[in-house]
């Protein structure tokens, strides 16, 4: 595990990972691992397949198969409505869900790593929410939605945005805050809407405790 190995062993790093690892490790015993690696193995062949119709998966084999991870290409959106990856990120909060790992290893991808501990309930919840984001996306490039005025560039939604006194988006507030009937149910969320990410990577500060305070 040598992303294992760095964490523990860079300056200040925690040195706790390696005793969890390897007691995972010895919990699940060889049987165990190799149902986790199945699972997570399955559990991607499955999301790529439900949701090959709406996102290519880059780097599959010739039948379609990838392994623990597949790759969702989101690059031919930035030229038919200007959607970005980073905006299908940001509407999935509006869904309930953290996105997955972002434009790794590809840039403007989706990277979609299910684990063994995640149940088929919730991968469909999380096909169900990419389908219904690709629609949305339909209808920017159907000219409907105006390219930086829509649902995508404008998530997430917080509940202050929604109750605010003016909207003057062309989608109800509604579909801001609940794209999908079943949110209605249970909803997160989002404390914190849109940031400038250049920005605060160009302005970096740091709120944590200073090291010197624990001399």
């Amino acid at each position: 595990m040598p992303s294992v190995g760095a964490i523990s062993a860079a300056p200040l790093g925690n040195a706790a990972v390696l005793p969890i690892s390897w007691m995972y490790c010895r919990m699940m015993g060889p049987e165990g691992l190799q149902a986790a690696t199945e699972v997570a193995i399955l559990s991607a062949n499955y999301i790529s397949r439900r949701l090959k119709d709406h996102y290519p998966t880059l780097y599959a084999n010739d039948t379609g198969d990838v392994a623990h991870e597949c790759i969702l290409d989101l690059r031919p959106l930035k030229e038919s409505c200007g959607v970005m990856a980073e905006d299908v990120a940001k509407r999935l909060m509006d869904y309930g869900f953290h996105a997955p790992t972002l434009s790794f290893p590809v840039p403007n991808t989706l990277m979609v790593e299910p684990t063994e501990s995640e149940s088929l309930a919730e991968l469909d919840r999380f096909i169900e929410a990419m389908i219904a984001i690709r629609a949305e996306i339909r209808r920017i490039e159907s000219g409907e939605w105006p390219k930086d005025n829509n649902p995508l560039k404008h998530a997430p939604h917080t509940a202050a945005a929604l109750l605010g006194s003016s909207w003057d988006r062309p989608y109800p507030r509604e579909l801001g805050a609940f794209p999908l009937d079943s949110l209605k149910q249970g909803k997160y969320w989002p404390p914190i809407g849109r940031i400038d990410n250049v920005y605060g990577d160009r302005h970096l500060f740091c709120a944590c405790v200073p090291v010197s305070a624990y001399n």
